[in-house]
Protein backbone atom coordinates (compact mmCIF):
# COMPACT_ATOMS: atom_id res chain seq x y z
CA UNK A 1 0.00 0.00 0.00
CA UNK A 2 1.36 3.47 -0.85
CA UNK A 3 2.58 5.61 2.02
CA UNK A 4 0.02 8.29 1.15
CA UNK A 5 -2.80 5.80 1.54
CA UNK A 6 -1.42 4.65 4.88
CA UNK A 7 -1.25 8.25 6.06
CA UNK A 8 -4.86 8.86 4.98
CA UNK A 9 -6.05 5.74 6.83
CA UNK A 10 -4.17 6.72 9.99
CA UNK A 11 -5.47 10.28 9.70
CA UNK A 12 -9.04 9.07 9.28
CA UNK A 13 -8.73 6.76 12.28
CA UNK A 14 -7.31 9.56 14.41
CA UNK A 15 -10.09 11.90 13.32
CA UNK A 16 -12.71 9.28 14.16
CA UNK A 17 -11.20 8.72 17.59
CA UNK A 18 -11.10 12.47 18.23
CA UNK A 19 -14.72 12.83 17.11
CA UNK A 20 -15.81 9.95 19.38
CA UNK A 21 -13.96 11.51 22.30
CA UNK A 22 -15.52 14.92 21.62
CA UNK A 23 -19.02 13.54 21.24
CA UNK A 24 -18.65 11.50 24.42
CA UNK A 25 -17.68 14.63 26.31
CA UNK A 26 -20.44 16.74 24.79
CA UNK A 27 -23.22 14.23 25.34
CA UNK A 28 -22.65 13.74 29.07
CA UNK A 29 -24.12 16.02 31.74
CA UNK A 30 -23.30 15.83 35.44
CA UNK A 31 -26.40 14.31 37.10
CA UNK A 32 -25.29 15.75 40.47
CA UNK A 33 -24.77 19.29 39.15
CA UNK A 34 -25.82 21.95 41.64
CA UNK A 35 -25.26 25.51 40.37
CA UNK A 36 -25.17 26.75 43.97
CA UNK A 37 -21.96 24.75 44.60
CA UNK A 38 -18.82 26.45 43.31
CA UNK A 39 -16.98 23.17 42.64
CA UNK A 40 -19.81 21.77 40.50
CA UNK A 41 -19.87 22.09 36.71
CA UNK A 42 -22.40 20.75 34.19
CA UNK A 43 -19.62 18.51 32.84
CA UNK A 44 -18.21 17.35 36.20
CA UNK A 45 -16.29 18.86 39.10
CA UNK A 46 -13.38 21.23 39.80
CA UNK A 47 -11.16 22.00 42.77
CA UNK A 48 -12.14 24.64 45.31
CA UNK A 49 -9.96 27.17 43.48
CA UNK A 50 -11.69 26.38 40.18
CA UNK A 51 -8.79 24.39 38.68
CA UNK A 52 -9.28 21.12 36.81
CA UNK A 53 -5.69 19.84 37.08
CA UNK A 54 -5.60 19.17 33.34
CA UNK A 55 -2.30 18.36 31.67
CA UNK A 56 -1.90 18.20 27.91
CA UNK A 57 -0.87 15.04 26.12
CA UNK A 58 2.36 16.80 25.14
CA UNK A 59 3.17 17.56 28.78
CA UNK A 60 2.50 13.96 29.75
CA UNK A 61 4.65 12.68 26.88
CA UNK A 62 7.47 15.02 27.93
CA UNK A 63 7.42 13.60 31.46
CA UNK A 64 7.42 10.01 30.19
CA UNK A 65 10.34 10.79 27.88
CA UNK A 66 12.41 12.37 30.65
CA UNK A 67 11.58 9.48 32.96
CA UNK A 68 12.76 6.91 30.39
CA UNK A 69 15.85 8.96 29.50
CA UNK A 70 16.98 9.29 33.11
CA UNK A 71 16.12 5.71 34.13
CA UNK A 72 13.61 6.72 36.79
CA UNK A 73 12.52 5.72 39.31
CA UNK A 74 15.70 4.19 40.65
CA UNK A 75 15.52 1.20 43.04
CA UNK A 76 15.49 1.91 46.79
CA UNK A 77 18.84 2.61 48.39
CA UNK A 78 18.47 -0.37 50.73
CA UNK A 79 21.28 -2.92 50.42
CA UNK A 80 18.76 -5.60 49.52
CA UNK A 81 16.49 -3.37 47.43
CA UNK A 82 12.76 -3.71 47.80
CA UNK A 83 13.24 -6.47 50.34
CA UNK A 84 14.63 -3.75 52.61
CA UNK A 85 11.05 -2.79 53.41
CA UNK A 86 10.61 -5.03 56.45
CA UNK A 87 7.00 -6.08 56.92
CA UNK A 88 5.46 -5.93 60.37
CA UNK A 89 2.99 -8.46 61.71
CA UNK A 90 -0.37 -6.65 61.84
CA UNK A 91 -1.86 -6.69 65.32
CA UNK A 92 -5.34 -5.18 65.07
CA UNK A 93 -7.78 -5.89 67.87
CA UNK A 94 -10.20 -8.73 67.12
CA UNK A 95 -12.95 -8.60 66.38
CA UNK A 96 -12.96 -4.88 67.24
CA UNK A 97 -11.08 -2.51 69.52
CA UNK A 98 -12.43 -1.83 72.96
CA UNK A 99 -13.97 1.64 73.44
CA UNK A 100 -11.24 4.08 74.41
CA UNK A 101 -8.47 1.93 72.90
CA UNK A 102 -8.41 2.81 69.16
CA UNK A 103 -5.79 1.35 66.81
CA UNK A 104 -4.40 2.18 63.38
CA UNK A 105 -2.76 -0.32 61.00
CA UNK A 106 -1.03 0.77 57.81
CA UNK A 107 -1.59 -2.02 55.27
CA UNK A 108 0.14 -0.19 52.42
CA UNK A 109 -0.27 2.74 50.03
CA UNK A 110 -3.48 4.55 51.09
CA UNK A 111 -5.05 1.47 52.70
CA UNK A 112 -5.39 1.86 56.45
CA UNK A 113 -7.41 -0.08 59.01
CA UNK A 114 -8.83 2.22 61.66
CA UNK A 115 -10.41 0.70 64.77
CA UNK A 116 -12.37 3.40 66.55
CA UNK A 117 -15.73 3.89 68.15
CA UNK A 118 -16.30 0.15 68.22
CA UNK A 119 -16.08 -0.02 64.42
CA UNK A 120 -13.53 -1.27 61.88
CA UNK A 121 -12.97 1.21 59.06
CA UNK A 122 -10.93 0.71 55.88
CA UNK A 123 -9.62 3.60 53.80
CA UNK A 124 -9.17 3.21 50.03
CA UNK A 125 -8.77 -0.59 50.16
CA UNK A 126 -6.35 -1.86 47.50
CA UNK A 127 -5.37 -5.53 47.90
CA UNK A 128 -4.60 -6.41 44.27
CA UNK A 129 -1.21 -7.15 42.76
CA UNK A 130 -1.57 -4.30 40.28
CA UNK A 131 -3.25 -0.91 40.48
CA UNK A 132 -5.43 -1.44 37.42
CA UNK A 133 -8.56 -3.28 36.33
CA UNK A 134 -6.59 -5.88 34.39
CA UNK A 135 -3.98 -7.69 36.46
CA UNK A 136 -1.61 -8.11 33.53
CA UNK A 137 -1.25 -4.35 33.14
CA UNK A 138 -0.62 -1.32 35.32
CA UNK A 139 1.73 -0.55 38.25
CA UNK A 140 2.76 -3.73 40.05
CA UNK A 141 2.98 -3.89 43.85
CA UNK A 142 6.66 -3.74 44.81
CA UNK A 143 6.30 -4.66 48.48
CA UNK A 144 4.11 -7.63 49.46
CA UNK A 145 0.88 -7.10 51.31
CA UNK A 146 1.33 -7.69 55.06
CA UNK A 147 -2.12 -9.25 55.30
CA UNK A 148 -4.83 -10.55 52.97
CA UNK A 149 -8.49 -9.63 52.82
CA UNK A 150 -9.26 -12.95 54.50
CA UNK A 151 -7.07 -11.96 57.47
CA UNK A 152 -8.90 -8.70 58.13
CA UNK A 153 -11.22 -8.41 61.10
CA UNK A 154 -14.89 -7.75 60.22
CA UNK A 155 -15.18 -4.50 58.28
CA UNK A 156 -18.01 -2.10 59.12
CA UNK A 157 -17.24 1.00 57.03
CA UNK A 158 -15.22 1.54 53.85
CA UNK A 159 -14.38 5.11 52.80
CA UNK A 160 -13.24 5.90 49.25
CA UNK A 161 -11.42 9.13 48.41
CA UNK A 162 -11.67 9.05 44.61
CA UNK A 163 -11.85 6.85 41.52
CA UNK A 164 -8.18 6.28 40.60
CA UNK A 165 -7.15 2.63 40.39
CA UNK A 166 -4.66 2.76 43.25
CA UNK A 167 -7.47 3.97 45.54
CA UNK A 168 -10.57 2.24 44.16
CA UNK A 169 -9.90 -1.39 43.26
CA UNK A 170 -12.72 -3.44 41.74
CA UNK A 171 -11.47 -6.85 42.88
CA UNK A 172 -10.97 -5.66 46.45
CA UNK A 173 -14.38 -4.03 46.69
CA UNK A 174 -16.08 -7.17 45.38
CA UNK A 175 -14.15 -9.37 47.82
CA UNK A 176 -15.08 -7.17 50.79
CA UNK A 177 -18.73 -7.12 49.77
CA UNK A 178 -18.76 -10.93 49.46
CA UNK A 179 -17.24 -11.77 52.87
CA UNK A 180 -19.79 -13.41 55.12
CA UNK A 181 -18.39 -11.74 58.25
CA UNK A 182 -18.72 -8.26 56.68
CA UNK A 183 -21.63 -5.99 55.89
CA UNK A 184 -19.68 -2.81 55.18
CA UNK A 185 -21.24 0.52 54.32
CA UNK A 186 -19.35 2.02 51.38
CA UNK A 187 -19.04 5.81 51.64
CA UNK A 188 -18.00 7.32 48.31
CA UNK A 189 -17.71 10.68 46.49
CA UNK A 190 -20.51 12.01 44.29
CA UNK A 191 -20.77 10.12 41.02
CA UNK A 192 -19.39 6.78 42.22
CA UNK A 193 -22.54 5.17 43.64
CA UNK A 194 -23.70 3.90 40.19
CA UNK A 195 -20.32 2.16 39.73
CA UNK A 196 -20.85 0.24 42.97
CA UNK A 197 -24.46 -0.61 42.16
CA UNK A 198 -23.38 -1.95 38.77
CA UNK A 199 -21.25 -4.42 40.76
CA UNK A 200 -24.31 -5.45 42.77
CA UNK A 201 -23.27 -3.51 45.87
CA UNK A 202 -26.28 -1.68 47.33
CA UNK A 203 -24.87 -0.56 50.70
CA UNK A 204 -23.33 2.57 49.19
CA UNK A 205 -23.91 6.25 49.79
CA UNK A 206 -22.44 9.17 47.84
CA UNK A 207 -21.26 12.43 49.43
CA UNK A 208 -20.54 15.99 48.38
CA UNK A 209 -17.94 18.06 50.21
CA UNK A 210 -18.97 18.80 53.81
CA UNK A 211 -21.74 16.18 53.78
CA UNK A 212 -21.78 13.93 56.84
CA UNK A 213 -23.40 10.78 58.19
CA UNK A 214 -23.32 9.07 61.58
CA UNK A 215 -23.16 5.26 61.65
CA UNK A 216 -23.52 3.69 65.10
CA UNK A 217 -21.57 6.40 66.85
CA UNK A 218 -18.99 7.13 64.13
CA UNK A 219 -19.46 10.40 62.26
CA UNK A 220 -18.00 10.46 58.73
CA UNK A 221 -17.65 13.78 56.88
CA UNK A 222 -16.44 14.14 53.29
CA UNK A 223 -14.06 17.08 52.89
CA UNK A 224 -12.25 18.79 49.99
CA UNK A 225 -8.93 17.77 48.46
CA UNK A 226 -6.99 19.26 45.55
CA UNK A 227 -6.95 16.50 42.97
CA UNK A 228 -8.92 15.03 40.04
CA UNK A 229 -10.60 11.77 39.01
CA UNK A 230 -10.84 9.35 36.09
CA UNK A 231 -10.97 5.66 35.30
CA UNK A 232 -10.73 6.02 31.53
CA UNK A 233 -9.91 8.56 28.83
CA UNK A 234 -13.56 9.60 28.68
CA UNK A 235 -14.62 10.32 32.27
CA UNK A 236 -12.14 12.86 33.61
CA UNK A 237 -13.52 14.71 36.65
CA UNK A 238 -17.00 13.23 36.27
CA UNK A 239 -16.81 11.94 39.85
CA UNK A 240 -15.75 13.96 42.86
CA UNK A 241 -12.63 13.50 45.02
CA UNK A 242 -11.80 14.36 48.62
CA UNK A 243 -10.76 13.21 52.08
CA UNK A 244 -12.64 11.94 55.13
CA UNK A 245 -13.00 13.15 58.69
CA UNK A 246 -13.93 10.29 61.03
CA UNK A 247 -14.96 11.10 64.59
CA UNK A 248 -16.04 8.94 67.51
CA UNK A 249 -15.92 9.27 71.28
CA UNK A 250 -12.43 7.80 71.40
CA UNK A 251 -10.75 9.23 68.27
CA UNK A 252 -10.93 12.19 65.90
CA UNK A 253 -9.17 11.17 62.67
CA UNK A 254 -8.53 12.74 59.26
CA UNK A 255 -7.77 10.77 56.09
CA UNK A 256 -6.49 13.12 53.39
CA UNK A 257 -6.86 10.68 50.48
CA UNK A 258 -4.80 11.91 47.53
CA UNK A 259 -4.08 15.60 47.10
CA UNK A 260 -1.93 18.50 46.06
CA UNK A 261 -1.49 21.36 48.50
CA UNK A 262 -4.21 23.98 48.87
CA UNK A 263 -5.84 26.23 51.46
CA UNK A 264 -8.55 23.58 51.91
CA UNK A 265 -6.57 22.15 54.81
CA UNK A 266 -6.71 25.36 56.82
CA UNK A 267 -10.49 25.32 56.45
CA UNK A 268 -10.68 21.65 57.46
CA UNK A 269 -8.68 22.39 60.59
CA UNK A 270 -10.85 25.40 61.38
CA UNK A 271 -14.14 23.54 60.97
CA UNK A 272 -13.20 20.46 62.97
CA UNK A 273 -10.93 21.95 65.60
CA UNK A 274 -7.96 19.62 65.12
CA UNK A 275 -7.41 15.87 65.16
CA UNK A 276 -5.89 13.14 67.27
CA UNK A 277 -4.67 11.40 64.11
CA UNK A 278 -4.10 12.43 60.49
CA UNK A 279 -3.28 10.08 57.61
CA UNK A 280 -1.42 12.24 55.09
CA UNK A 281 0.15 11.25 51.73
CA UNK A 282 3.93 11.67 51.50
CA UNK A 283 4.80 9.83 48.25
CA UNK A 284 4.38 9.98 44.45
CA UNK A 285 5.60 13.59 44.22
CA UNK A 286 8.40 13.81 41.63
CA UNK A 287 8.97 15.62 39.30
CA UNK A 288 7.47 18.67 41.00
CA UNK A 289 6.92 20.52 37.70
CA UNK A 290 4.40 17.81 36.81
CA UNK A 291 3.18 16.42 40.15
CA UNK A 292 2.75 19.50 42.34
CA UNK A 293 -0.87 19.97 41.26
CA UNK A 294 -1.70 16.34 42.06
CA UNK A 295 0.41 15.15 45.00
CA UNK A 296 2.01 16.85 47.98
CA UNK A 297 5.66 16.25 48.79
CA UNK A 298 6.83 15.50 52.35
CA UNK A 299 7.37 19.19 53.19
CA UNK A 300 3.81 20.02 52.12
CA UNK A 301 2.57 17.00 54.06
CA UNK A 302 4.11 18.47 57.21
CA UNK A 303 2.37 21.76 56.43
CA UNK A 304 -0.95 19.88 56.17
CA UNK A 305 -0.19 18.32 59.55
CA UNK A 306 0.03 21.84 60.93
CA UNK A 307 -2.90 23.25 58.95
CA UNK A 308 -5.41 20.67 60.14
CA UNK A 309 -4.18 20.76 63.73
CA UNK A 310 -3.10 17.13 63.97
CA UNK A 311 -1.51 15.97 67.20
CA UNK A 312 -0.10 12.84 65.54
CA UNK A 313 0.22 12.03 61.83
CA UNK A 314 1.18 8.97 59.81
CA UNK A 315 2.50 9.14 56.26
CA UNK A 316 0.61 7.13 53.65
CA UNK A 317 0.61 6.80 49.83
CA UNK A 318 4.21 5.65 49.58
CA UNK A 319 6.30 2.46 49.64
CA UNK A 320 3.98 0.15 47.68
CA UNK A 321 3.64 1.16 44.01
CA UNK A 322 6.18 3.02 41.86
CA UNK A 323 3.96 5.71 40.36
CA UNK A 324 6.34 8.64 39.89
CA UNK A 325 10.04 9.50 39.61
CA UNK A 326 11.34 9.36 43.19
CA UNK A 327 12.65 6.11 44.63
CA UNK A 328 10.19 4.13 46.69
CA UNK A 329 12.13 4.86 49.89
CA UNK A 330 12.73 8.57 49.18
CA UNK A 331 9.98 9.80 51.54
CA UNK A 332 11.85 8.34 54.54
CA UNK A 333 14.71 10.86 54.40
CA UNK A 334 12.63 13.61 52.81
CA UNK A 335 10.09 13.57 55.63
CA UNK A 336 12.85 13.59 58.28
CA UNK A 337 14.42 16.66 56.62
CA UNK A 338 11.08 18.46 56.37
CA UNK A 339 10.29 17.86 60.04
CA UNK A 340 13.70 19.18 61.08
CA UNK A 341 13.42 22.26 58.86
CA UNK A 342 9.93 23.05 60.17
CA UNK A 343 10.81 22.33 63.83
CA UNK A 344 8.19 19.60 64.16
CA UNK A 345 9.18 16.74 66.49
CA UNK A 346 9.64 13.45 64.66
CA UNK A 347 7.35 11.82 67.19
CA UNK A 348 4.46 13.90 65.79
CA UNK A 349 4.71 12.62 62.20
CA UNK A 350 5.91 9.10 61.53
CA UNK A 351 6.19 6.47 58.83
CA UNK A 352 5.13 2.95 59.77
CA UNK A 353 6.30 -0.36 58.37
CA UNK A 354 3.88 -2.14 56.08
CA UNK A 355 1.47 -3.91 58.41
CA UNK A 356 2.48 -2.04 61.55
CA UNK A 357 -0.24 -1.44 64.14
CA UNK A 358 -0.20 1.45 66.56
CA UNK A 359 -2.40 1.60 69.64
CA UNK A 360 -3.46 5.17 70.15
CA UNK A 361 -3.98 6.98 73.43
Amino acid sequence: MASGSIRRIIGAAAAAALLAFTLAGCSWRNPDFDPARAHHRPDGFVNSDGSRNDKSFGTLASWFWQRWRDGLPRPPAFVDGYAGFRLADPEPARPRAEPGAPTVTWIGHATVLLQMGGKNILTDPQFSERAFTYQWLGPRRKVPLPMSIEQLPPIDIVVISHAHYDHLDRNTVLALAAREEDSPSFLVPLGLAPWFRDLGIERVRAFDWWDAITIDGVEASFVPAHHWSARSAFDRNRTLWGGWVLRSDDLHAYFAGDTGYSRDFIEIGRRFGGFDLALIPVGAYEPRWFMADYHVDPAEAVQIHRDVGSRYSIGIHWGSFELTDESLDAPIDALARALAEMNVPRSEFELLRHGETRRLK
